[in-house]
């Protein structure tokens, strides 16, 4: 008989990134939808690994590493709408130097169209579309001007 312990080895399935952003815990199926606002690929410039439906500690995930690139405050409002329990992670060295969950503020402008066709936001006024957020957990949320809630929020994001 050996003494030797059998030590279990978790595989890596995207592989470690020197410096970027590790947006962790993506509703899981989101993480295309994320990708399109990070605008990738239409900028082709930056390495990015996906994992889609990964067995995390709560279920299904997503996870999105981008490569030498930190994300704009809008950037992670919008993903707030589609993924509200997400944790943004910066890498600098390979190392997690900021982490934090993403957060929907009370309002916000110019993220998002309604689609209400007839709203003050949508006939060429010089009016900034504004949403006020009803529910932070399970997004919702209602154009201020017309008070109609979108049917789909990632499919109203700018």
């Amino acid at each position: 008989m050996s003494n030797v312990e059998k030590v279990s080895i978790k595989p890596m399935k995207i592989p470690r990134i020197k410096n970027g952003t590790v947006i962790d815990h993506i509703t899981s199926g989101n993480a295309l939808k994320v990708l399109r606002i990070l605008g990738i690929p239409k900028q082709n410039t930056y390495t990015v690994s996906v994992a889609m439906n990964v067995q995390g500690k709560l279920g299904k995930k997503d996870i999105v590493k981008v490569e030498n690139r930190e994300l704009a405050r809008e950037e992670v409002d919008k993903i707030a709408l589609i993924a509200p329990k997400a944790t943004i992670n910066i890498i600098r060295d390979y190392q997690v130097t900021e982490k934090h969950k993403v957060e929907l503020p009370d309002e916000f402008r110019g993220i998002a169209c309604c689609q209400n066709p007839t709203c003050i936001s949508n006939t060429g006024e010089p009016v900034q579309s504004r949403f006020i957020v009803l529910d932070k957990e399970i997004p919702r949320i209602k154009c201020y001007y017309c008070q109609r809630e979108p049917d789909d929020i990632s499919d109203r994001i700018i």
